[in-house]
């Protein structure tokens, strides 16, 4: 039996490619692993059910076996640790591209959603334009550092690894806000993740959802 992940039956990225599971989608569709998917409502994500599987009431999830697994970064890991063509075989590589998954996760993903939150909810707030700079000078920094790093190469070290996925995965957030276009070496660096067949499967299945569901 193949995996089955979750993912919102109606997301509210409107099949943008941002809702989480696109990342366990995008790494299954590297390694070629077949996979099924279970959609859950909002309501669904707090019934007890969904919270036996994931205790904040969220998605995505990943059931294989008697393995449950929550938190998108554990199931990349998971995926790729399982499966060749995300993590290199050379152990202290291997452990680099570990290392970038947490860098996203941790260091980039932070204050890219918190500066999406904000222009998302805090339009229409008395602090908004006042805030809004600080906001987008924090992320600034962090993708003029990443910028330094990447110095002008396809990936994030050497080969394209679950580093990289992850990365992409969270510099997309920004594809609305107009920073990326500051830094075109990150934006380029995004636009390969993108180009990539694995990625533009998983992105159409997602999107295939969206679609749907816009139509019932």
């Amino acid at each position: 039996m193949p995996p089955t992940i979750t993912a919102f039956e109606n997301s509210p990225d409107r099949g943008r490619g941002q809702a989480r599971d696109m990342r366990v989608r995008w790494a299954l569709e590297e390694v070629g692993q077949p996979y099924d998917v279970r959609l859950v409502s909002f309501k669904q994500m707090k019934e007890p059910a969904h919270l036996a599987r994931h205790p904040f009431g969220q998605i995505p999830t990943y059931e294989d076996g008697d393995l449950a697994l929550f938190e998108s970064g554990a199931i990349v890991l998971h995926i790729a640790e399982h499966h060749p063509g995300l993590l290199p075989d050379e152990p202290n590589a291997r452990s680099r591209a570990i290392a970038w998954m947490f860098a996203a996760l941790n260091t980039l993903e932070p204050p890219i959603v918190e500066l999406g939150m904000a222009m998302l909810f805090e339009r229409d707030k008395s602090w908004y334009e006042a805030r809004l700079p600080m906001l987008q000078d924090r992320v600034r920094v962090r993708l003029g550092e990443l910028s330094l790093r990447l110095g002008g190469a396809d990936w994030l070290d050497g080969a394209f690894s679950a580093g990289d996925l992850v990365m992409v995965t969270v510099l997309r957030r920004l594809n609305t806000s107009g920073l990326l276009e500051e830094y075109p070496d990150i934006a380029a660096y995004v636009a390969r993740g993108e180009a990539r067949p694995a990625f533009r499967r998983a992105f159409d299945a997602q999107l295939a959802v969206f679609t749907a569901a816009s139509r019932s």
